[in-house]
């Protein structure tokens, strides 16, 4: 699970770095309002933990663009004040919780979990697109045409992950990078096309119609076969 961390104290930022990486959390770090904006624009996030009081633009400023833009990612305010408004106008602006600075690191784990686990009771563990099926509890594909099903290594079951989630889009090289190893990873955009070449084969051997289309210059789409 990949979150963001939007938090203009440096040694807040490390330490939630440092608590989340211990719970098998993947974590970026952003230490200003825009720069966070930008990074969680890329939907490639699970969860994001963002302050209200940063530099360039307001957490309030952040949420309230990300959900106009239509970026439902759960996202978990952090704030020095716990007047009731300011609560009030985070939850009004999108937010799915609310944490008071000093806060238990119990306390955040906990609150992360819940708006991750709401987000998870809305879908479905099973994603289906055409005759294709994605078990995302245990990281199985399997075609409802021929009753195949197959086992997805980590990064594929991340790619179809990412692409059956925004089936509507095309999704390009970058994104799929920076949603498979992160925005400071310096690996190539072939490792990309690496990784589509593995799962063409997995939703070809289970005989699927289902197509990961490239899309010249821009990326990849699925496309689902006749």
């Amino acid at each position: 699970m990949r979150i963001l961390v939007v938090e203009d104290e440096f040694s807040l930022a490390d330490a939630l770095r440092e608590i989340l990486k211990k719970e098998k959390y993947t974590v970026d770090i952003a230490t200003d309002g825009q720069d966070g904006l930008d990074q969680a624009l890329t939907g490639i996030y699970d969860a994001i933990v963002l302050d209200v009081m940063l530099p360039l633009m307001n957490g309030f400023q952040v949420l309230r663009n990300l959900r106009d833009e239509g970026i439902e990612t759960p996202v978990l305010m952090l704030t020095a004040k716990s007047e009731l408004d300011d609560k009030v106008r985070g939850l009004d602006c999108g937010a799915d919780d609310y944490l008071t600075k000093p806060f238990q690191t119990k306390e955040l784990l906990a609150r992360l979990r819940a708006i991750t686990r709401r987000k998870g009771e809305i879908e479905s563990n099973i994603i289906t697109f055409g005759d294709l099926q994605l078990n995302t509890g245990i990281g199985e594909i399997s075609c409802t045409t021929t009753g195949k099903s197959m086992k997805l290594g980590l990064k594929e079951f991340q790619l179809l992950e990412f692409l059956l989630k925004n089936k509507n889009q095309i999704i390009s090289k970058e994104q799929i990078v920076e949603k498979l190893w992160g925005l400071e990873s310096d690996s190539e955009y072939n490792n990309a096309e690496v990784y589509v070449s593995f799962t063409r084969k997995k939703i070809k051997f289970v005989g699927s119609k289902v197509a990961i289309k490239a899309v010249r210059g821009l990326g990849y789409t699925l496309e689902e076969g006749k």
